[in-house]
């Protein structure tokens, strides 16, 4: 059971992070009424897929998935889309207490009391990675008795080795209609899996159902050192 929250500020690098992460969990929240901020730092310009058949290039990329966002965060029902303007693929080269700072701004705006983003060290890509580091050390530099819960996303080969298994499940299956047009929503990206995706739900294959069907958390120890 999904628990009510004051107010939820997800906080991920790249536009449709959130579609394939916690597009359900997000529109789970919506509908209970609790605001949502969603932070995302760049516009994924570098991105290497253009669409299948392309429809994008270089140049247009960036507006093209400016608009895909928007239109995703419309099918979650989420309405504060915050743009942050960083540079896709630099944001490991970012200087940590800007990013420390730009992640306590937006705290200290929204007065969460959920926090969600990657974890450090066990998200695969230099981006998702910086970005984590820099939501820890913010909500790490919080009071204990204010700090915020931090819910994190990994998903590298030795996630459950490290971590074990994840804390928190949502089940998301009474918005899986949203989740779905969140993912359709950023077509330049996902258009090439799509199809594949709802053919295998349509055939409820058991391994598409889990993966679509449930979005895992792990609440950060901070007990944990990640550097």
């Amino acid at each position: 059971m999904i628990k009510k929250e004051r107010h939820v500020l997800v906080i991920f690098p790249h536009p449709d992070d959130e579609a394939f992460g916690v597009s359900g969990t997000i529109s789970l929240y919506r509908e209970m009424g609790v605001p949502v901020t969603y932070a995302c730092l760049t516009l994924g310009e570098m991105g290497r897929n253009l669409g299948n058949p392309p429809f994008a290039n270089r140049e247009t990329l960036p507006q093209i998935r400016k608009s895909e966002l928007k239109k995703a965060c419309e099918a979650m029902g989420l309405d504060d889309l915050r743009m942050m303007g960083l540079r896709d693929k630099t944001i490991e080269f970012e200087d940590d207490e800007k990013m420390v700072q730009l992640v306590t701004d937006l705290m200290e705006e929204t007065n969460p009391s959920l926090v969600i983003s990657f974890y450090p060290g066990l998200s695969v890509h230099p981006d998702h990675d910086a970005s984590a580091r820099a939501v820890v050390r913010a909500v790490r530099r919080i009071s204990e008795t204010e700090r915020p819960t931090l819910y994190t996303i990994a998903f590298a080969n030795n996630t459950i080795e490290v971590l074990g298994e994840p804390d928190i499940t949502h089940d998301i299956t009474t918005v899986s209609k949203k989740k779905f047009a969140a993912l359709q929503s950023h077509a330049s990206q996902t258009v090439w899996m799509m199809k594949d995706m709802e053919k295998k739900l349509e055939a409820q294959d058991p391994d598409a159902m889990k993966w679509f069907q449930n979005e895992r958390f792990y609440t950060y120890r901070w007990d944990r050192d990640f550097e």
